[in-house]
């Protein structure tokens, strides 16, 4: 695998995360302790410095006429300093364990008026417990009884060390006492208090890294969560973002590929429900036409005979006949016009395409409902708004499309006034728009989604295939039907049409 490859994959990437914070951790950790190492070491060092030091100035005393506390005030070693000083007192002591001399000048000789000397036992001097400032074989040797050894004093901490020299007098000793390196510690426990802080921005710095890392790498799982969930609700359309190129990508692109196959399996599904549905209504419109029309064409010349040949010839009987044998004629008429329907639904349309003029069909459509309208008192209107172009359609399937709007429009009224328009304008150099509005009682929100389903109807005597005839005729012809409605605010209803049929130009 190439390295840009292996870079790509969420796995790489992830592995790469989790080896940078480990080092990163490692490495202040390294640092933290070597900053460590070193304080200990400077302790070390600094505390050997102040005891050669001290040493240094013992042997000095001896060999000079003065007090050590007389040569302090001469030195300009900060190790000597009263206050600060990690050196807190030197003292020259005999054999006997009398203190000669002394950094302090309290424990220092004092001469009497007699000019005696008197000198202070080193054990009335508070000092910490004595250890060998060199732990040597010999040097520790025939030791007096009261140089008493301890446990070794630790770095920074107060002690006493002593070293045994060789004088005119005998073997003297030289004790240096060190105080605590209070403010060495200090320091050096602020550049660890400092390093910690570090530590913790660096553990708060990576922290905020891992986190803005997982929430990216964890981003395209919640991005197909959330589409699993819209798609087990029935949306297809969704899509998840495929712009990685790990493992994540590929399976964005998976998602989007499969959930792209099922909404093509739900299209052809409903495709295939509706063919099973044309079928069934195919069936049924033929069986209707065969087993109905024989017996109402029968019935219709009956009617016409009995009109003709038994017509009574009182005038009142006669009135009364005419009436019954009419709106006999006219039920067997109603009849007939829903087989019709049920035909046109069912079987394939054969358009016969010719360019026509969209002004000219809507007033002959408006003509069929004129009549009525006028009775009712609703208004009724034509605009075309610029000009439009002529369409190629079918003339009758198109008169067919306006007439049923029209006409349902016109019962949507329920006959108290109002108005019914059609409004004519061109959506496009290749398209026309249709828009038959009126003011009726408008259509529930619940009935907009399945007004156009065949067998669908708020009508007690409806039979659901107004509507769904006129869909048909308009996707026939290449076009589009939408519904727009309020409830008991009126309804629109807009067409798309083309001016051309597709694939090619109409004959003239």
């Amino acid at each position: 695998m190439k390295m840009p490859k292996l870079l790509n994959s969420f796995r790489a990437r992830l592995v790469l995360l989790l080896v940078v914070l480990l080092g990163l951790t490692l490495g202040v950790q390294y640092y933290v302790n070597l900053r460590s190492v070193r304080r200990n070491a400077h302790m070390i060092v600094e505390q050997e410095q102040a005891i050669m030091a001290g040493v240094a100035l013992g042997v000095s005393s001896i060999n000079s006429k003065k007090y050590l506390f007389q040569m302090r005030t001469d030195l300009r070693e900060p190790v000597f300093d009263e206050n600060t000083g990690r050196v807190k007192n030197v003292l020259v002591v005999d054999n006997d364990g009398f203190v000669q001399d002394s950094l302090v000048a309290a424990y220092s000789p004092r001469y009497n008026d007699d000019k005696t000397e008197t000198l202070v036992h080193l054990k009335d001097v508070p000092i910490p417990p004595l250890s060998p400032a060199v732990d040597l074989p010999d040097f520790n040797e025939n030791l007096p009884t009261w140089l008493t050894g301890s446990a070794p004093t630790k770095p920074g901490e107060p002690g006493a060390f002593y070293v045994p020299v060789e004088t005119n007098k005998g073997k003297w000793y030289i004790i240096v006492v060190l105080d605590s390196a209070n403010t060495l510690t200090n320091l050096l426990e602020r550049q660890a208090s400092r390093s910690a802080l570090y530590t913790l921005l660096l553990l708060l710095g990576t922290t905020l890294v891992t986190g803005l890392f997982v929430w990216r790498f964890t981003r395209p799982i919640k991005d197909l969560s959330v589409a699993a969930r819209r798609v087990a609700n029935g949306d297809f359309d969704v899509r998840v973002p495929t712009d990685r190129s790990d493992e994540m990508g590929t399976l964005a692109a998976a998602f989007n590929e499969m959930i792209a196959r099922l909404g093509r399996t739900r299209e052809l599904e409903s495709q295939l429900h509706q063919v099973e549905k044309a079928a069934v209504v195919g069936r049924l419109a033929a069986a209707i036409a065969h087993e109905i029309r024989n017996p109402l064409n029968y019935i219709n010349l009956t009617l016409d005979h009995l009109r003709s040949s038994f017509a009574p010839e009182d005038p009142s009987k006669r009135e009364t006949f005419e009436r019954l044998a009419n709106q006999l004629k006219s039920e067997v008429a109603r009849i007939n016009r829903h087989i019709t329907d049920f035909l046109k639904y069912s079987r394939p349309t054969a358009l016969e395409l010719e360019p026509l003029d969209l002004h000219a069909q809507a007033e002959d459509a408006m003509r069929v409902i004129a009549g009525q309208a006028a009775e009712s008192g609703i208004e009724t209107n034509l605009q075309e708004e610029n000009k439009v172009p002529l369409v190629v359609a079918d003339k009758e399937s198109l008169r067919s499309v306006f007439t049923n709007l029209l006409i349902n429009s016109l019962e949507a009224m329920d006959g108290e006034g109002g108005s019914i328009g059609i409004t004519l304008s061109a959506e496009a150099p290749d398209r026309v728009r249709v828009e038959i509005t009126d003011t009726g009682r408008g259509i529930a929100p619940e009935d907009i989604a399945k007004i156009f389903e065949p067998y669908y109807s708020t009508k007690e005597t409806g039979t659901g295939l107004g509507l769904a005839i006129v869909k048909k005729a308009i996707d026939d012809h290449g076009g589009s039907i939408s519904v727009s409605s309020k409830q008991d605010g009126g309804t629109t209803f807009t067409i798309i049409l083309l001016t051309q049929p597709e694939g090619g130009k109409a004959e003239a």
